[in-house]
């Protein structure tokens, strides 16, 4: 199954719909990348929100969906 890049905030919700698997998590992150590009933040600025501290994930766990982030925004046209 293949999902379409989100684009928009609207479109990053509606994936909650979809039942979770691999491909949803890299549409995700992939769609993350694109719209903070789409308004012109930065690597850095977009891993300085990943890496902001929350309940959902701790310390560890951010910092590896950093460099995931990060491959991504150097792999992604």
């Amino acid at each position: 199954m293949n999902y379409p890049i989100p684009t928009n905030p609207q479109e990053m919700i509606a994936l909650r719909q979809q039942p979770l698997n691999e491909e949803l998590v890299a549409t995700a992150i992939a769609g993350v990348v694109q719209i903070a590009r789409s308004r012109s933040q930065s690597l850095d600025d977009l891993k300085a929100e990943v890496l902001a501290d929350d309940n959902l994930l701790d310390l560890s766990q951010r910092l590896w969906l950093s460099d995931v982030v990060a491959q991504a925004w150097e792999n992604l046209p």
